[in-house]
């Protein structure tokens, strides 16, 4: 299988299933010199881990980093580094009942279909558990950025549903497990999650990530836009549907009159572009936003069929997201962040800022 790194010089590669004894990565092209200590992936890693409230998947994982190369006396060697994190509560029994049926809205059908097997076990190299590793290298990349550029990256819900999430205070996205920005609809967001799960049904969300003090001059004009990178990483994130940049799909309704942004002595006077022209960035905040599909794995009955092609039903059992969207903020900063490092590299080694 290929398709498992993404980067140029900052190049990130992961490995492992969902249900397999531990999940990994190699990071090449870190710099030299950069301190960096367990704390500052784990803190990024509990953002996102399971278990951490009774509105994700109660499926109980530390998500504890080991950190194997590339580190030396708290800091960076410019060598590979090396991460590991061991799954401790996966319940493979949880998925014999469906080892013979594809789910719908999974990868299951697709993934069998291309190579000839597949793990069943909560959807092996396919599911969303993969992603522990890149918030690991994320949160590595978050820190190179905010200490040599200043480069903030804040990711919070936009919408649940039928309910959208103002971006009040930035401070408020850490005081709830929704990463809301948005105070007085925490308790709406609650009761629709418990609904879902009442129902054994879930809910699709809408996240943005507004990433500050971004330098100008990142990207290129052709293949390798910064827009075009960034769309790329955000949609290898599971459940992604869609990727928005700036206005994102609102466009489509403006006038070229209403949708440019004009330019002053005292720069851009608006920010229709999200921070980025001709694929290149322009200094403004970058602000992009995902839309996320509902989980399919839900306990109300549907149709499908088997590895034999007979019809049949499902029920999906076990534990999972009724919003995949919530842990999906740390993930989406997390590939924001391994992007714009790749590309602050390739500035540099390219025109020497």
């Amino acid at each position: 299988m290929s398709g498992n790194t993404i980067g140029k010089i900052f190049c990130v590669t992961t490995f492992g299933e969902s249900h397999g004894h531990s999940l990994g990565c190699i990071i090449d092209g870190m710099p030299p010199g950069i301190k960096i200590c367990k704390k500052d992936i784990q803190k990024e890693l509990d953002k996102r881990k399971p278990g951490n409230s009774r509105y994700t998947t109660q499926r109980k994982e530390q998500d504890k980093i080991k950190i194997l190369s590339g580190i030396f006396n708290g800091k960076t060697t410019g060598t590979s580094i090396g991460l590991i994190i061991k799954n401790e509560d996966q319940r493979t029994k949880d998925y014999d009942e469906i080892k013979n049926i594809y789910r719908p809205g999974h990868a299951d059908y697709t993934y069998e279909k291309k190579y000839g097997i597949r793990d069943y076990r909560g959807g092996g190299r396919s599911s969303a558990r993969e992603t522990c590793m890149r918030v690991a290298a994320g949160a590595i990349a978050k820190k190179y950025l905010k200490k040599k550029y200043n480069i903030k990256i804040i990711g919070y819900l936009k919408k649940i549903g039928n309910i959208s999430c103002k971006m009040k205070n930035f401070k408020t996205i850490k005081k709830n497990p929704f990463f809301c920005g948005e105070e007085k609809k925490v308790d709406l967001i609650k009761k629709i999650i418990k609904k879902m799960k009442k129902e054994g049904n879930s809910i699709g969300a809408k996240i943005r990530i507004i990433v500050k003090n971004v330098p100008i001059g990142l990207g290129e004009p052709v293949f390798n836009k910064l827009d075009a990178d960034l769309a790329h990483a955000l949609m290898g994130i599971n459940a992604v549907k869609s990727v928005e940049i700036g206005d994102g799909v609102k466009v489509a309704s403006k006038t070229g009159k209403e949708n440019r942004d004009e330019i002053s002595n005292n720069g851009f006077m608006s920010n229709h572009s999200g921070g980025i022209l001709g694929g290149i960035s322009n200094g403004e905040d970058i602000i992009l936003t995902i839309s996320l599909k509902p989980t399919s794995s839900i306990r109300i009955k549907g149709k499908t069929i088997n590895v034999k092609n007979e019809n049949t039903e499902i029920i999906t059992r076990g534990r999972h997201d009724p919003c995949v969207g919530i842990r999906a903020v740390p993930i989406a900063e997390s590939m924001t962040s391994i992007v714009l490092m790749d590309h602050i590299l390739r500035h540099k080694a390219q025109c020497g800022k």
